[in-house]
């Protein structure tokens, strides 16, 4: 295996003629040039010098292999100046995951904190709901993926291959037309959701609508789910045309208006653990070590987490 050292001193050897002056031009000793070109050529299996008096002259090889070499050391010199760049934060590239309610309450505060402390990191967003963002965690296509996943819900151990950084608890509530009957409950405190029993609903996300049936399910009544859409201002827009009722988290409902509509607080309570997923490997990364530190800030100034 040829090495860019050993590269370095045939170029020395061969601008200055002698392995003295190569020595004296790097900063080292004869017999440490004469090393390190006995192993240069046994590196590539043949005479790369030929020795003539005090001089040295170099054979074909040893030419064909100073002609690439400035090009073997300039790329080698560009990429240690970008692998420092990245480690310094000059420089990088982080690929977020995100499901919708994170992406517009949660990333744009982050991102926009991160790229005022470091301009020269370059992050990109896709949205998908877990699982499939944890999905696209492991097989390699980002770096960073925002989940949630509901307290006390099965599979608590689906994350244990993955550094996880918590960023909020986020508790549902329930959204009603503003001149429901529950309506003005609102600052007097929470309802019991039996008392929504024999509305008509309108359900979100597949894994938010699987958590409504489970918690309705265990206040002794199955939900009449009329609208179902994975679209939060659609979900908003339905209730506050009083075509029903529906259950959100705290953190969906501050990503949108809710015009026509009002929240009001549920007991039992539910809540969702927020986090954002990487790999052990990735979090060492400088880039994904700032992202997932800004996406913690972030969390905590949240209304949604107090």
């Amino acid at each position: 295996m040829i090495e860019a050292r050993h590269l370095r001193v045939l170029r020395a050897v061969a601008s200055t003629g002698s392995f003295s002056a190569a020595g004296r031009e790097l900063g080292c000793t004869q017999p440490a040039v004469s090393q390190q070109m006995k192993a240069l050529e046994a590196s590539v299996g043949t005479p790369l010098l030929v020795r003539t008096g005090r001089e040295m002259r170099l054979t074909q090889a040893g030419e064909a292999l100073v002609r690439h070499a400035a090009g073997i050391i300039a790329g080698l010199t560009a990429a240690e100046e970008e692998v420092a760049a990245i480690a310094g934060l000059r420089a990088g590239r982080v690929r977020l995951v995100s499901f919708p309610s994170g992406s517009s309450t949660l990333v744009p505060t982050a991102l926009a904190a991160l790229r005022a402390a470091h301009p020269g990191t370059r992050v990109s967003l896709e949205e998908a709901e877990p699982p499939k963002s944890v999905e696209l965690l492991r097989e390699g296509d980002c770096d960073v993926a925002l989940a949630f996943r509901y307290e006390g819900a099965a599979g608590a151990e689906e994350w244990d291959d993955l550094v996880v950084r918590p960023l909020l608890t986020d508790r549902l509530v329930a959204l009603v037309p503003e001149d429901h009957r529950l309506a003005r409950t609102e600052a007097a405190g929470a309802v019991a959701i039996g008392e929504l029993a024999r509305e008509s609903w309108i359900a979100g996300c597949p894994r938010c609508r699987g958590q409504l049936v489970e918690v309705c399910e265990g206040a002794g009544f199955t939900p009449r789910i009329d609208f179902a859409t994975d679209d939060y201002p659609a979900v908003v827009g339905l209730v506050g045309a009083g075509l029903g009722v529906a259950v959100l988290p705290q953190l969906a409902v501050e990503s949108v208006r809710p015009r026509g509509a009002r929240t009001v607080a549920l007991e039992p309570a539910v809540r969702r653990e927020i986090v954002a997923l990487t790999l052990p490997d990735l979090a060492q990364v400088p880039a994904v070590s700032a992202t997932l530190d800004e996406l913690a800030r972030a969390g905590a100034r949240q209304p949604a987490a107090r």
